[in-house]
């Protein structure tokens, strides 16, 4: 892939004082793609997704998005608007991205207001169908952010986002709050409108089974560097890092063996 299609982040570095968050991370999504960024806590995944979105500027490396390079500010209301569309997050607790003041309705309609130049009615249409496109009705556009449930939330902010049209989408531990049964209905949800909508989609997650239920790449992240990508299936069935392989001896099951992930640890430091 090229930097004139999909995303392209090269030598991503980023640094709060003394301690260097992200160092030379580099990966690529193609157009209509699904890659995974995985590790655990503090490794530079979350601040990483604030650098692709432009709420934290890097100290070197570069994002293109379709050829544009996302490093240079763009200039006039326009231009920022459009930077603003092309890659938008939804977040892990949505409840403290809603403004708690109007309904969900109306922030929506505020998406379509700052962003496209629609009369009320074809916003009131387009806010009906982002609506359903998340399983969300009448009832929900009327409502609080309060008044609903933390899957219907992220729901709201799934199609706030979606409101945008952006050509990519990242999802910082998006279901991670949620119970099981709701973080399920949520991951079907995103699977069909990535096949519906074309739009890439870029999962960060601790949760190595939503990663392999929904991405066709993934780059493993330790200490903020690349420690291995690949093919998910590959990758999470054959690590080859034994980073990666101390993620997946990780994860509680049967045989289970905290011993082994403490030696497996106290090695790679």
């Amino acid at each position: 892939m090229t930097e004139s299609s999909g995303l392209v982040v090269k030598g991503l570095r980023k640094a709060f004082g003394a301690r260097t968050v992200v160092d030379d991370i580099a990966f690529s999504l193609p157009p209509g793609g699904s890659l995974g960024v995985v590790g655990e806590s503090s490794c530079g995944k979350t601040t990483t997704a604030r650098m692709l979105v432009g709420l934290e500027r890097p100290d070197a490396g570069t994002v293109h998005l379709d050829g544009e390079d996302r490093s240079v500010r763009p200039r006039g209301r326009a231009g920022r608007l459009a930077h603003a569309r092309g890659i938008q997050l939804v977040f892990q607790d949505p409840y403290l991205s809603l403004d708690p003041r109007i309904t969900v309705g109306a922030c929506l309609d505020e998406v379509l207001r700052l962003h496209f130049g629609l009369e009320r009615t074809e916003r009131r249409h387009r806010v009906a169908e982002l609506l359903d496109q998340v399983g969300l009705g009448e009832r929900e556009a009327a409502a609080l952010p309060r008044r609903l449930s933390g899957g219907q939330r992220q729901r709201v902010a799934i199609a706030r986002a979606l409101a945008a049209e952006p050509r990519v989408l990242i999802l910082d531990e998006a279901v991670a709050a949620l119970d099981v049964s709701i973080q399920a209905q949520i991951l079907d949800l995103l699977g069909e409108i990535r096949r519906e909508s074309g739009i890439g989609f870029l999962f960060v997650s601790h949760d190595l089974a939503v990663v392999r239920h929904l991405t066709e790449e993934v780059v493993v992240l330790r200490s903020g560097r690349v420690v291995e990508a690949g093919p998910t299936l590959r990758v999470l069935t054959e690590p080859r890092h034994p980073y990666t392989r101390l993620l997946l001896d990780s994860v509680p099951r049967r045989g289970w063996d905290p011993g082994r992930i403490a030696e497996g640890r106290r090695a790679l430091a």
